[in-house]
């Protein structure tokens, strides 16, 4: 960027208020490193996050009410609602910093519309592609072959028509973008969900955080129909029911529209003196859990969505140096390899078998605990990570994604 002015951008993200969505807050932070002015919009917090702007750490943030829905109809007005915010929050913001480049991060895929409604501005559009849309809304309802479906793919489609570039969290979703959105392939960038290892140093045990048992396991994460909490629920029966387990204790940590059933399923399992949901708290303080955990799952089942997405909760588990239990997913290997146990995909009995070794097994918890932070030091982690970022905007400033440079592109440059 030449001269002292800074070039603005603007970040819109629905899914989580930030900070709390770390792959949001890491590219804020690592675009404002790199001389950005960075404004995000997002969605207001429960219990954090509530304020309609504040300033945190140089990034300007503007946040707005959310409805949280469960039902298609009620996505639908969900998202609706959100786009209303999301425009007003734009525009207020483009009124102020006359910023250069929008990102959208999805879900849902209609963030394109504030894309193209800026394009005449010579604003340029980057999708960052953090869920696969049509696949989450089968594993949310089942096979959906309706309006509601047509319309979803529609919208990603129409992501990748209004993106100057596209970033993708893995090499799956630059497939999915060169062959389902139309991207050359060098206008895709993998930026993976890597955590920032600076905030996994040692920290001093704490035993009171294991609910007075001698091994704790942990689960991080959204909790939503298709994250499969209620199978580990499942599978923790097992261990106390079936194995008689009294060693360990379970913590769920995070927020979503699943939490309330899956702590009247604990309650109705009788497991409420071996499991405690958290709901949504600050990573500082999972980051502090983890650092005092023997044992990471992930119980993401097996759909066409999670086999082919990048649970971040894995990077952050081998970065905490905690082995990790998952159900046998194609990117969960590639994310995990020798770090991890792979259970049946969808069994809860094998997942619960699979724990069951590690918390037999101090020496294999430390084997696998040992191998996933050597994966994190050795490149997953988001100091070389970020750099896919800095490419993709690089590219779009520097319009060398096959688009000519607008009158209003100039006024721009030149404000």
């Amino acid at each position: 960027m030449s001269g002292n002015k800074k070039t603005a951008i603007c970040i819109v993200v629905e899914n989580l208020p930030v900070p709390l969505d770390r792959r949001v807050w890491c590219e804020a932070r690592a675009l404002r490193d790199a001389g950005y002015l960075v404004s995000v919009v997002c969605p207001k917090g429960k219990k954090s996050c509530t304020a309609s702007y504040e300033t945190i750490e140089g990034i300007q943030i503007y946040r707005h009410k959310v409805w949280e829905a469960s039902s298609k109809f009620g996505y639908i007005l969900e998202y609706s609602l959100a786009l209303i915010a999301e425009f007003y929050l734009v525009f207020k913001v483009f009124a102020r910093s006359r910023f250069r480049i929008l990102q959208g991060c999805n879900p849902p895929d209609n963030i394109f519309l504030l894309g193209l409604l800026l394009k005449p501005f010579g604003v340029r559009y980057i999708f960052d592609h953090h869920d696969l849309a049509p696949e989450a809304l089968e594993a949310k309802f089942g096979k959906a072959n309706g309006l509601l479906s047509a319309f979803t793919r529609f919208a990603e489609r129409c992501s990748f028509k209004v993106a100057t570039v596209s970033i993708a969290t893995n090499g799956s979703f630059k497939e999915k973008a060169i062959q389902r959105g139309g991207k050359r392939t060098d206008q895709v960038f993998v930026v993976r969900n890597c955590p920032d290892l600076s905030a996994f140093g040692p920290r001093m045990p704490q035993p009171k955080l294991k609910a007075g048992k001698p091994l704790l396991v942990t689960y991080v994460g959204f909790m939503g129909r298709q994250d499969g909490v209620d199978l580990l629920v499942e599978a923790i029966e097992h261990i106390v029911k079936t194995e008689k387990r009294k060693d360990a204790h379970f913590l769920l940590m995070g927020g979503g529209s699943m939490l309330p059933e899956l702590q009247r399923l604990a309650a109705q399992k009788e497991l409420e003196p071996f499991v405690t949901f958290t709901g949504q708290i600050a990573h500082d303080e999972v980051v502090n859990h983890l650092s005092n955990a023997d044992i990471g799952v992930a119980s993401d089942p097996k759909t066409p969505m999670n086999d082919c997405s990048t649970m971040i909760k894995i990077f952050e588990y081998m970065a905490a140096g905690l082995p990790v239990v998952l159900f046998d997913l194609k990117e969960g290997r590639n994310t995990a390899g020798s770090a991890a146990l792979y259970a049946t995909p969808n069994d809860p009995v094998d997942l619960a078998r699979q724990i069951g070794r590690l918390l037999d097994d101090r020496e294999l918890r430390l084997r696998l605990g040992a191998a996933g932070r050597k994966r994190v030091e050795d490149g997953l982690n988001w100091e070389s990570e970020k750099m896919g970022l800095l490419q993709a905007y690089s590219m779009a400033l520097e319009d060398r994604a096959g688009c000519k440079e607008t009158k209003a592109d100039t006024r721009l440059r030149k404000t």
